[in-house]
């Protein structure tokens, strides 16, 4: 062992330990890791940032920039409510959807770009269940990686498995060949997930999620039934105000100011006032829906408030506040303040009072409207401002656009046109171009924490390739289970050995060093080769004990998850995984 090596192993070492402890956030730690790499010299300094230039970090970046266009064209949205009426009320049928979905589509495209694709809808579908993202977005990265055995073409790393083994005198690997073991693989570590793995993940982000942020608290709000609506004649049950845009009724007032229970029954008429209950995003969406509105936005009378200059924003009324106790109405509030009510919070209670008839209380929050200079003019005596509130309508005209720039994007993947990064940033550029979204809007949504660790780890697996500490490790590896000269004991050394260096190297990088080793061993042994092929490309896609993987790191921040978190359950997954291929490639690649 050289001086270079064990520095490096030490390093490795502690970067494990800083990442399992989280005193640090973990894109500081990352950034750490690389500039120690640089200062001991262990990694020339254009080496360590080439990392930021790779093809691992433009395809993310691409991939996200389509993904928030999918989203600013209202697609996800749509997407997320038809994987909601699929999954119904049952949790356990849409943690089912949230893993199969991904991981068949999946089996054809990068698992970094499924992942990405249904983040934004798996985070839509948590806030309509409320349901902590941390228990699906894990789930979903784990099932796209699954499914990384099931054909050719999943994953870039078989492709590389099957280009060397031309190199050696094979036959390269057939589309399908990898099938018979990774649709097990997939099945088994779906089945995982749904009994025994999602139980494992810490609830870390429920309540930060539904009761912390005060933007995302339930707010009343008055609906009106608009003439000519579709909504009219059907009853409660069948308008989709729950269901679709998670709004829950809590009356409907008719003429004579008459207060209605709403049951599932009740039909509504044109007119009907509904108060309804919903997160901020929710009732904003009401101003985009057809046949309905808010009330507020359609009796809008006041001159003062039909600016272009409009804003929202949240207030919450202060301690001692003259307006305590009053309602908006006695209070002329829009005609006193020039700001409409879209909405109360009332920490948690649920409000069976229309906006103008409820008595304001103490630390009400309220979501308003108007513009800039009135919203700023509000008295601090009164008022404390939470925040304006960003809201942009969904440019829907635009979806089909998103979609076919989307899909497009994915055929000449998979049809080998172009290589993946090379086709997200066409498609990123066809976003801009065709204005589904501008580069400001794409870039606030780009999680660029995950895009600095991805980087920085890069230079980590550069590190080992360059220090020759990849090759040393393998060498030890081997030549501890020099006397194993049983087949299943050297497929579970090369499985394994493939699995370790796949955490902080890239999998095609694992692959690429372990492979003419265990081919040049099983040539040896008189072994087939083949065999050692496929145990090894099966465990480059084991990237579940750690969040380095570019699918795990996706999901890494919005669902709060901690680095032992992925160590927890993904260790127990990576031992299922390997039980099922040691079992299946000795048979269906006899040894």
């Amino acid at each position: 062992m050289t001086l270079e090596i064990g520095l490096l192993l030490i390093i490795i070492a502690a970067a494990a330990v800083l990442f399992s402890l989280e005193n640090l956030p973990v894109d500081v730690i990352a950034l750490g890791i690389m500039l120690t790499l640089v200062l001991t010299g262990l990694l020339p300094a254009e080496q360590a940032f080439a990392g930021f230039g790779s093809n691992t970090v433009v395809m993310i970046f691409g991939l996200l920039v389509i993904t928030a266009a999918l989203m600013n064209t209202g697609v996800t949205d749509v997407a997320g409510r038809e994987l909601l009426r699929l999954a119904g009320d049952n949790p356990k049928r849409l943690l089912a959807i949230v893993m199969i979905i991904p991981a068949i589509l999946s089996a054809f495209i990068s698992n970094t770009a499924t992942t990405a694709m249904f983040t934004p809808l798996t985070l839509g579908l948590a806030r309509r269940t409320k349901t902590s993202a941390a228990k699906l977005l894990m789930p979903l990265a784990f099932a796209a990686i699954l499914a990384s055995s099931v054909t050719l073409i999943a994953s870039s790393t078989n492709i590389v498995v099957s280009d060397m083994m031309e190199h050696y005198g094979m036959k390269p690997l057939g589309l399908f060949e990898l099938t018979a073991v990774g649709i097990p693989i997939a099945t088994i570590g779906i089945i995982y997930m749904l009994t025994i793995g999602h139980r494992l993940i810490p609830d870390r982000n429920a309540a930060e999620e539904f009761a912390a942020p005060l933007g995302l608290r339930p707010y009343l709000t008055e609906v009106l039934i608009l003439p000519g609506s579709p909504l009219i004649g059907k009853t409660l049950a069948e308008s989709g105000l729950g269901r679709d845009m998670d709004l829950t009724v809590l009356r409907v007032v008719r003429a004579n100011n008459r207060y209605l229970v709403p049951q599932a029954r009740l039909r509504l008429e044109e007119g009907d006032e509904l108060l309804v209950e919903g997160q901020r995003a929710q009732i904003l969406k009401v101003k985009d829906a057809a046949g309905i509105g808010l009330k507020a936005d359609i009796t809008l009378a006041d001159p003062r408030l039909q600016t272009e200059n409009m804003e929202l924003a949240e207030v919450i009324l202060l301690p001692q506040s003259p307006l305590t106790g009053r309602t908006l109405k006695t209070l002329r509030f829009r005609e006193r303040y020039g700001i409409q009510v879209l909405g109360i919070n009332r920490k948690g209670q649920a409000i069976f009072r229309k906006l103008s008839e409820t008595r304001l209380r103490t630390g009400d929050q309220l979501l308003i409207q108007g513009p800039h200079t009135n919203i700023t003019a509000l008295d601090e005596n009164n008022f404390h401002i939470i925040g304006t509130v960003e809201h942009q309508r969904p440019n829907r005209k635009r979806a089909p656009i998103a979609i076919g720039i989307f899909v497009t994007v994915l055929a000449l993947t998979a049809l080998n046109v172009l290589s993946l990064p090379v086709a997200v940033i066409l498609g990123a550029i066809g976003v801009f171009v065709t204005r589904c979204i501008t580069p400001d809007e794409a870039y606030r949504h780009i999680s660029w924490k995950a895009i600095i660790v991805i980087g920085c780890m890069l230079a980590m697996g550069r590190a080992m390739e360059y220090t020759s500490t990849a090759t040393y490790l393998a060498g030890q590896i081997v030549s501890l289970t020099h006397g194993l000269t049983h087949p299943v004991w050297l497929l579970t050394t090369f499985f394994t050995l493939t699995m370790i260096l796949t955490q902080p190297m890239s999998n095609q990088a694992a692959a690429v060093l372990v492979l003419p080793i265990a081919i040049q061993t099983a040539i040896q042994l008189e072994l087939n080769p083949r065999a050692f092929a496929a145990m090894i490309a099966v465990g480059a896609s084991c990237s579940f004990i750690t969040p380095l993987e570019p699918a795990c790191l996706i999901v890494y921040g919005p669902g709060g998850y901690k680095f032992l978190d992925f160590v927890k359950v993904g260790s127990l997954l990576t031992v299922l995984v390997y039980l099922v291929a040691i079992a299946l490639v000795p048979v269906f690649w006899p040894l």
